[in-house]
């Protein structure tokens, strides 16, 4: 889809993205993002959390152009900026300048980084996206790349409490300590109007809007940007050898046809939980009471 793209927008720029690569190459990208005769607003963020009120504040003073110049954390606090308000009001559009550690959700659209997101700016190019909204006790949040329940979601908790410091290395040693200590949990949960609640023990749960996590890991093959259905992914109560053997396949897609695995594409769920549980939202590692998610349809326009 093609769209006019007005010529001014406001980048948020995370300098700590990357482990600090982010800061060395922001410069130059939004030096070639000015060269396109664009106008450019500018702001960096120092803290967790900077990244949403200041979009935000920018959105209820009228700008509708966002830059999300960092990782998948920077574009996931600017979603929570934009919305709800943007539900209720003119669209805005996002663009990535993936300069942190990785971008889940652009993977969908391009493996090209950078010299993809110039090139839509200068061809003024949009797709229209669909953003999924969390409600839990607390509040509600807003995202574009997926959440999790189970495996991976404690996976990623234990990565950032016991091994954050490790990077990579550290998200393995995680997956091996559950592997190990390997567990299945009921997430009491039903699909769009069902009479019937699954309260099976799983692996997992996914949620996803795009493909793709954790880099290439393509956990939800089926999933599309612009559908307006949440895609569900299921994967029953598999042992430890038929992880470690069917693990491969969640990075072509195929472990959806594994006997104990479902899909399912979806408009809402609700979830019946007894208190909060280990959720992974867009690469955040949370702890929530989850209540329902919802499809907003072309909430977003994505520049890519």
């Amino acid at each position: 889809m093609h769209k006019s793209v007005m010529q001014r927008f406001l980048a948020i720029v995370n300098p700590a993205a990357g482990g600090g690569k982010c800061g060395r190459l922001a410069a130059a990208a939004l030096g070639r993002v000015r060269a396109l005769g664009i106008e450019l607003d500018v702001c960096e963020t120092t803290a967790a959390g900077q990244a949403t009120t200041m979009a935000r504040k920018a959105y209820r003073e009228g700008t509708r152009n966002f830059l999300a110049v960092g990782g998948d954390g920077t574009s996931y606090e600017i979603v929570n900026g934009l919305f709800p308000e943007a539900e209720a009001d003119e669209r805005p559009a996002l663009g990535f300048l993936p300069l942190g550690t990785g971008n889940s959700f652009l993977r969908d659209f391009t493996t090209r980084g950078v010299e993809n997101t110039i090139e839509a700016l200068r061809e003024s190019r949009t797709r229209a996206c669909d953003v999924i909204r969390l409600r839990h006790t607390a509040g509600e949040i807003y995202f574009l790349n997926l959440l999790s329940l189970g495996f991976p979601a404690e996976v990623g908790e234990t990565a950032n409490r016991r091994f954050k410091g490790l990077g990579e290395l550290g998200y393995i040693l995680a997956v091996f300590r559950h592997v190990i200590n390997l567990d299945h949990h009921a997430f009491p949960h039903r699909l769009d109007s069902s009479d019937e609640w699954n309260r099976s023990r799983d692996l997992f749960l996914t949620f996803s809007n795009s493909k793709f996590t954790g880099g290439k890991m393509m956990i939800a093959p089926n999933a599309d940007t612009a559908d307006g259905l949440i895609e569900y992914v299921r994967w029953g109560p598999i042992g430890r050898a038929g992880l470690i053997r069917t693990l491969p396949r969640l990075f072509t897609g195929t472990h959806i046809h594994h006997p104990l695995a479902a899909r399912a594409g979806v408009r809402r769920v609700e979830f019946e939980l007894q208190g909060p549980v280990n959720v992974m939202v867009d690469g955040e590692s949370l702890h929530l009471h989850c209540q329902s998610l919802e499809i907003l349809p072309a909430a977003l326009d994505v520049i890519a």
